[in-house]
């Protein structure tokens, strides 16, 4: 199997778009936590729009890159995949924060700095994997790095769990009920996002190893 950094050497812009990439999902978790903090009345969707813009564009960039590039069929599956499964997170905190905006009275007294940290967390760990897939990661790395990834998602995906306990066991407004496990799946999904680009960066390693 030809090493992946072999494989993309004269291709080095593929690895520049990814990093490019998951620098816009970082940025898009950072945007987020600065629109909880802001007054309700200040809150627009603005930032996250720009970023996912930019995203779309970078994604834009790397199917045109397949398309010009001389890489078998197997080497640019795994390239859409990562491109895909990294555009999601901004995409998908961007819909968070359009629906916070269509209710935002439902989210009184609800503290998500906490689900936000484990995101930024996530999207930190992206980013590292993608800046290290460009030096030629060896598998025990990849392994290594792709397990803090998974154990962020896990901490989200059991603190999701006791939020949702809480809610399905309060006598509260239905709407209020319907609303808040609304956001607190959807910010669940941005760690599963994440945990998906991670695997499909330990498939690459593994597979050009």
């Amino acid at each position: 199997m030809v090493p992946l950094q072999k494989l993309l050497g004269k291709e080095d812009r593929f690895f520049d778009l990814f990093e490019a990439s998951a620098e816009q999902a970082r940025q898009s978790v950072r945007a987020f936590r600065e629109f909880l903090a802001r007054p309700e009345a200040a809150r627009t969707l603005e930032e996250f729009a720009v970023s996912r813009r930019k995203d779309k564009a970078i994604t834009a960039q790397i199917s045109e890159a397949l398309c010009t590039s001389f890489i078998s069929s197997m080497e640019a599956a795994d390239i859409e995949a990562l491109s895909s499964r990294i555009y999601k997170v901004p995409k998908t905190v961007e819909k968070i924060a359009e629906r916070i905006l269509l209710a935002p009275q439902h989210l009184g007294g609800v503290d998500l700095a906490p689900l936000v940290t484990m995101l930024e967390k996530a999207t930190d760990a992206l980013l590292q994997m993608v800046r290290e897939l460009r030096k030629g990661m060896t598998k025990a790395r990849v392994h290594e790095l792709n397990e803090q990834l998974q154990s962020v998602e896990g901490e989200a995906d059991k603190a999701v769990t006791e939020l949702l306990r809480g809610l399905y066991n309060a006598h509260d407004n239905p709407g209020r009920v319907a609303f808040q496990k609304d956001i607190f799946e959807l910010l669940e999904k941005v760690t599963d996002r994440c945990r998906d680009a991670g695997n499909v960066i330990t498939q690459m390693v593994l597979k050009s190893s």
